[in-house]
């Protein structure tokens, strides 16, 4: 079944704006796996606007869970990843001051550039995931480049979904198709929340991994941080 890999960039984003360590990011990442979800994501950017590397660093420490940490490999990220060998390194083509990952991989242009990121986190032995668009060329692309997985980006599916969902799903479910034949791993993520999440998975069930924050850490302020986790799993069929 589809694995609930939970974001925690946004509870890093209000500790930082206050100063001092309330909210304990670490914490949160703890209590989040005790409610039961499968995995921590985190998305530390060179600015550091929320999470910030030392962060990266000493969650490596306490994740008991698959811990997934995505970017734009940039030296910085690289090394950084090459260092705490998470389970899965998720490549994303964000530039530095993009507010949110907002396009996926053109993975036949960035061949060259891709394959020998892949290549070097491969190494040791860490599971590498590229972000693309809904398009069955560019998950192909990155097959080509040696990736494990893909995760597409799914806010055009989220912003169609309420007008036409069969429409909006389409194109997902042709780059689904596309990366289970040549033997991808698939997971998804971005603005996947409560009302979207169940169809995404009952019409691509498939789908080895959701990676979910700004939804989920906001229902949170409404339901709390344990019933929300349950209410992503039930949508999971958990």
């Amino acid at each position: 079944m589809t694995k609930l890999s939970v974001n925690i960039n946004k509870i890093a984003v209000i500790r930082n704006s206050r100063g001092g360590n309330m909210p304990d990011v670490l914490l949160a990442a703890r209590r989040i796996e005790g409610f039961g979800a499968e995995g921590i994501t985190v998305h530390p950017r060179p600015d550091e606007r929320h999470i910030r590397y030392e962060d990266v660093r000493n969650l490596k420490k306490l994740v008991t869970t698959e811990f997934n940490i995505e970017g734009n490999p940039i030296d910085s990220f690289t090394d950084l990843v090459l260092e705490v060998v998470p389970t899965q390194v998720t490549l994303v083509p964000d530039a530095a001051d993009a507010i949110t990952s907002n396009a996926g991989w053109d993975t036949i242009a960035n061949r060259e550039f891709l394959t020998k990121k892949i290549a070097k986190f491969k190494a040791k032995g860490i599971r590498v995931s590229v972000f693309v668009d809904p398009v069955p060329e560019m998950v192909k692309g990155a097959k080509e480049c040696g990736a494990d997985r893909v995760e597409l980006y799914t806010e055009a599916y989220a912003s169609g979904y309420h007008a036409d969902r069969e429409a909006a799903i389409a194109p997902y479910v042709a780059a689904a198709e596309a990366a289970r034949e040549c033997g991808l791993g698939l997971n998804a993520g971005h603005d996947l929340n409560l009302d979207n999440l169940a169809y995404f998975v009952e019409r691509i069930p498939w789908t080895d991994e959701v990676s979910i924050g700004h939804a989920l850490i906001s229902d949170a302020l409404y339901l709390g941080l344990e019933k929300t986790v349950g209410e992503y799993l039930a949508r999971l069929g958990k």
